[in-house]
């Protein structure tokens, strides 16, 4: 009867099993948990997600861990969503003949996958090189999107990026499966009609906006009072002229009803492309219309340029006047490499950014409604020069006074969120707009935006094809060879203005790096062999005596 009674309630939990669902997961860190908006989405799909995971083969031992990585989550992916979660991982080096892999590494990049070289060791000591395509292909009712799941900072060990990958997985796939299972497509616009720069000069980074969101370009038009209100964020992309007072008073409206707002704005007017064709130019003070405006919201954005030690490199003609050109990589203190916050969602884990001729930032005003937040801020070794002021290639050739950059942490990019006041409140709307406006708002519903004091962080390089203008990749620099985080930066705060289910809290999500410590492993070898190779036996062999002796002394009574 007990054996019986025993047998009963195992079946009986086994078939309870089947409906009642529970997993515990004992890390301190929460690995093995999705978060609930990752759970609402699995659990809501009507249809298959198929993951193209092109990693796999042999691989380093750290892209091993990060193929494990990526299996275990999409594990936990097809424990909310079921058979609609579809996954398999492929070798993309797996082909017949070097041509045929070759083609096949083109048809990953035409998609949109990045390689990375990683070097493998054999079983035999040699050493060689390999392509890798670190990323996923998505596919869901149709649509097919592509997913780079390698965060690779060169100013971070190669743990260090895996590891920071790793903790950035689930929102990278996640983020991809909800603007593809996403019914409504939100609506970005470009505004045009001040100089703002052109579909040429932001191709890159509208094409990569348009995988995710409808992206539009166009003028405010103010006889037209809903002209902005289907638009879930506005960019201002470098503006060279003013703003009409109706124009800001549409924006400023836009803000008050909940709308966002990225402001890419050079305060003074100045360009690298200026240099090509003289070797000085004068850096002017310029004027758009826009300081009241950004003040109320709560920064001012100063008519300066910040130079800093820490910079990227252009070519300089150091041959004198009479010698054949001869160009060297030299310090170009006008564009800093600019340091993200390495807390916040937007900037967590992307690399340096790469400015260009970039002005300070204060933040002002004390509306406790309004939470600011410092995105990018320049290096420690940086310094303020006030326009108006000579530029020269000749700054770049001369050794730098390190005494003089004496100004760290410049602030370039602040994020603003809140309820914000409007700047034509206590003031005679007819007056501006040549009507009343019985909607005015004074106080604004919750809103974001995102202040950044150099437009051409948002600015792509272009190259000509073929006779034909063809954007370069946003944050890539054609002189170093070098890809900085210029693109991350702009996507992840376009997604951080609409974000309304929660995606970009994943971007905060931690996970301990517990790394080896190499230096102790070769100096104390031998000791831990002999702990791993004879405390498991000694362990045995005290348990087997422990448990004879227990067995005499129980059945001696």
């Amino acid at each position: 009867m007990q054996l019986g009674f025993w047998l009963t309630a195992i079946v009986i939990i086994c078939i309870l099993s089947n409906f009642v669902f529970k997993r515990i997961d004992l890390t301190s860190e929460r690995r093995y948990t999705l978060s609930e908006p990752s759970k609402d989405l699995l659990t809501e799909l009507d249809d298959v997600v198929y993951v193209r995971v092109y990693l796999d083969g042999e691989l380093p031992s750290g892209f091993r861990r990060f193929r494990r990585a990526i299996l275990e989550m999409l594990d936990e992916f097809r424990v909310h969503g079921g058979q609609n979660i579809q996954y398999d991982f492929i070798n993309p080096t797996d082909q017949p003949d070097s041509k045929a892999r070759d083609e096949f590494f083109m048809h990953l990049y035409d998609k949109g996958l990045r390689p990375t070289n990683v070097d493998i060791t054999d079983r035999e000591g040699g050493r060689s090189q390999k392509i890798i395509f670190p990323g996923a292909i998505i596919t869901y009712g149709g649509m097919e999107m592509p997913v780079n799941l390698l965060k690779n900072n060169p100013a971070r060990s190669a743990d260090e990026n895996l590891h920071n990958s790793i903790q950035a997985l689930e929102y990278e796939l996640i983020s991809t499966i909800y603007s593809m299972v996403s019914p409504d497509t939100k609506k970005i616009a470009f505004i045009e009609g001040h100089g703002e720069l052109d579909e040429m000069l932001t191709g890159d980074i509208m094409n990569e906006l348009s995988l995710y969101y409808d992206i539009y370009r166009g003028r405010i038009d103010p006889s037209d009072p809903a002209i902005l209100d289907d638009y879930e964020a506005l960019i201002v992309a470098k503006p060279q002229e003013q703003f009409s007072e109706p124009e800001k008073y549409m924006i400023d409206q836009y803000i008050m009803n909940g709308g966002n707002v990225m402001w890419f704005v050079d305060p003074v007017a100045i360009d690298l492309d200026s240099l090509t064709y003289a070797s000085e130019a004068i850096a002017l003070i310029k004027e758009l219309n826009l300081d009241d405006l950004l003040f109320r919201y709560g920064v001012r954005i100063n008519p300066d340029l910040v130079m800093d030690l820490n910079c990227v490199m252009i070519p300089v003609n150091v041959a004198l006047s009479d010698e054949q050109p001869r160009f060297d990589p030299a310090p170009w203190f006008f564009s800093p490499l600019l340091q993200p916050d390495p807390l916040h969602p937007v900037t967590r884990g992307i690399n340096p950014v790469k400015g260009e001729f970039v002005s300070s930032i204060d933040t002002v005003g004390g509306n406790p409604g309004v939470e600011k937040s410092v995105l990018l801020r320049t290096s420690d070794n940086s310094r303020v020069v006030n326009a108006p002021i000579m530029v020269s290639l000749d700054m770049a050739r001369r050794p730098p006074d390190a005494s003089q950059f004496n100004m760290p942490g410049q602030i370039v990019a602040v994020l603003l969120e809140g309820n914000f006041r409007s700047v034509f409140a206590n003031r005679m709307v007819s007056d501006i707009i040549g009507r009343d406006d019985p909607d005015f708002i004074e106080e604004g519903e919750p809103a974001r935006m995102i202040v950044v004091s150099d437009g051409d962080i948002i600015r792509n390089d272009v190259r000509i094809e073929e006779g034909r203008p063809e954007p370069l990749p946003l944050g890539y620099d054609r002189y170093s060879g070098q890809t900085f985080g210029n693109k991350d930066f702009v996507m992840n705060s376009v997604s951080y203005l609409v974000d309304d289910v929660g995606l970009m809290d994943l971007r905060t999500r931690e996970l301990r790096l517990r790394l080896l410590d190499r230096p102790r492993v070769r100096e104390e070898k031998l000791q831990w062999q002999l702990v791993n190779v004879f405390l498991p036996v000694i362990f045995v062999v005290l348990f087997g005596l422990i448990f004879n002796i227990w067995r005499r002394y129980r059945f001696s009574e």
